[in-house]
Parts: C-alpha cells; structure tokens; sequence
C-alpha cells in the first residue's frame, strides 16, 4: 500500500519538516507523541490547498479530529529532513479519511504511517455539518495499489 522507500507518486501533497533538536526523547529518538505533531503539520498544509475547504473554515467550519491509527516503523533522530506526504483515502458526507507517509529525506526510508478520520464541524454549533462540495476532489484522492 505505502511503499517503504520515498516515491513521489505515492501521495498527492508533500511537505518538508526538519527535526528539532527539542523533538528528541532520552533515547535521543523523535518522541512518538511529536510524530503525531508532523502529521498534523502536513495535514493542516493539504487542507490548505483545497480552496473549497478553505472558504467554508473562513465560514466558522473546521476539522476535529476523530481517529488517528500511527504506526511506528522506524526511529526518527536528529539532525534530519522529513518527507511528508498525504492524501486523502475516503470522503463520506461530514468525514474524510486520509493516509500519510512520513520519509526520510536524505535516506528515503519510510519511518511511520498515519490513517486520520476528521470530522468536518461547525464551530458555532459544534455539530457535524456537511463538508463542502470540491471541484477536482479526485486529484486529492489516493489510488492505493502503488
């Protein structure tokens, strides 16, 4: 499903992060709760490039998130450049689903792998609310056979 070495046509958005030395834990590791900061980081940047999306948060709507599955596969250490791609696996009516890589940039090695649930919400009512139609939304949508 997610190849374990970089591959730019596995997702349809990527995003550059480096590692800050703060990140690390005892072990000299990437802490596990910052992977979930990187993939959040990544996320926010796609939501960004969907205009639909962007005009309907200007409206009091927002994402909360529901679910998030990670899977550690390998420690991250310091100093590195992470690749991080993502894209979106399933949109149902208030809820979209998404599947995120995280690489190494100067290794390509693939380090953890996120499957996220947000619910589209309206922060006035705090109530699901429909997300909002998107022009080209397949162009966001991950083909899973690579």
């Amino acid at each position: 499903m997610i190849p374990k070495v970089y591959n730019h046509d596995a997702f349809k958005h990527w995003i550059e992060l480096p590692v800050r030395f703060n990140d690390l834990d005892a072990l000299n590791h990437v802490n596990n709760a910052v992977f979930n900061s990187y993939f959040e980081e990544a996320r926010l940047n796609f939501v960004q490039q969907i205009p639909e999306w962007m005009n309907d948060i200007s409206e009091g709507k927002s994402f909360v998130l529901r679910q998030a599955k990670i899977d550690y596969i390998a420690p991250i250490t310091y100093p590195e450049v992470l690749l991080i791609g993502s894209g979106i696996i399933r949109v149902e009516r208030v809820r979209v689903s998404a599947l995120q890589g995280i690489y190494s940039k100067s290794t390509h090695k693939l380090h953890a792998i996120a499957e996220t649930t947000g619910v589209w919400i309206d922060l006035q009512t705090q109530r699901p609310a429909p997300l909002p139609e998107v022009k080209g939304l397949e162009t966001f949508l991950l083909s899973l056979d690579h």
